[in-house]
């Protein structure tokens, strides 16, 4: 016997729960077999668990009950919850078109194709809740992009107010109503024209691919122009934008008709935005490269009810996998 193995014997002797006031535990195993503290421990970790399982189910029906009284109390005081709920049934829609053009799949990597993913949801929650939603297209969806979103996010077949084609967005809308945007075009958008469709280059590339989208617009003859930015905005970053910062911004437009306004309620901290004119007064910021929206790990959603209790029972699941685990090794 090694010298810091016991018997079950002893185990069951020596074995007690503090959280049950010392009831002493028993070990399932062979008369002959010895367990070591460690193994020990670890089968009374379980035995614990197993027991609190009622305490936990009553802990998340009390949260569960906890929330109902939270969003009573915030629809009786008429808070911003409601206030959102509102707001989204008085929504008028725009006739103006934004297109989201995936045709770059085939250069992005796997990570990039997710980031895009992320981005294109943002785009989505936000034109459902937005106060002018607009006529949202996602063109060229396949390759990478649909299994991503197949794999991940199964309910986007089920998405309300898109239009998901596989087709390239020349071949779904007219050439005459085209407006590429990219930074790199000479012409600066000063207004929307709400009959048009402005095209948005779905391309995670960090700067690997500069100006294919310009490229892309003058070899298909489309119109072409970036957004105001220089005019209104100072950046210690580049000024490429993520494809949803891009789209709420065109939303915020389409709400303030400002685009200084549109601008600063869109763009992250991070980019450094300070008004033209007010340079000296820029604190140091962060010139880290062009990534998805600071708030793609979010959820675009209120967090809700089912979602809450599927975090608890998520925790409960990882728990009893590792002590699964930990029961093999104990076993082998």
């Amino acid at each position: 016997m090694a010298s810091d193995g016991v018997t079950v014997a002893e185990a069951q002797e020596n074995s007690t729960d503090p959280q049950t006031n010392g009831t002493k535990q028993e070990v399932q195993s062979g008369e002959n077999e010895t367990l070591s503290k460690r193994q020990r421990k670890k089968l009374l970790k379980q035995q614990q668990w197993e027991e609190q399982r009622d305490l936990r189910k009553q802990k998340r029906k009390e949260r569960k009950q906890q929330r109902k009284l939270e969003r009573q109390t915030q629809a009786e005081d008429g808070t911003e919850f409601a206030f959102r709920k509102r707001l989204r049934r008085e929504a008028e829609p725009s006739p103006l078109r934004l297109v989201v053009d995936c045709s770059f799949d085939s250069l992005m990597l796997l990570k990039d194709v997710k980031k895009l993913h992320k981005q294109i949801q943002r785009c989505y929650a936000e034109n459902r809740r937005a106060a002018h939603p607009v006529q949202f297209y996602i063109t060229s969806h396949g390759g990478q992009l649909k299994q991503n979103m197949d794999e991940i996010n199964k309910g986007w077949v089920n998405w309300k107010d898109v239009h998901i084609k596989p087709e390239h967005f020349h071949e779904v809308l007219s050439k005459d109503d085209l407006v590429y945007l990219t930074s790199d075009s000479p012409n600066v958008l000063e207004e929307l024209d709400e009959n048009k469709a402005y095209v948005i280059g779905g391309l995670v590339d960090h700067n690997h691919h500069k100006g294919i989208s310009f490229e892309r617009a003058k070899e298909l003859g489309i119109a072409h122009a970036q957004l105001p930015l220089s005019s209104f905005v100072k950046m210690n970053s580049r000024k490429v934008l993520a494809v949803n910062h891009v789209f709420e911004i065109l939303l915020a437009y389409l709400e303030k008709r400002d685009w200084k306004e549109a601008f600063f309620t869109v763009l992250p901290q991070r980019k450094g935005a300070v008004p033209v004119g007010q340079e000296d007064k820029q604190e140091q910021g962060n010139d880290e490269d062009e990534e998805d929206s600071d708030r793609d790990s979010d959820t675009c959603e209120p967090v809700t009810e089912k979602s809450e209790d599927a975090k608890d029972q998520l925790n409960e699941q990882q728990q009893l996998a590792s002590q699964d685990v930990e029961q093999k090794e104990i076993t082998s």
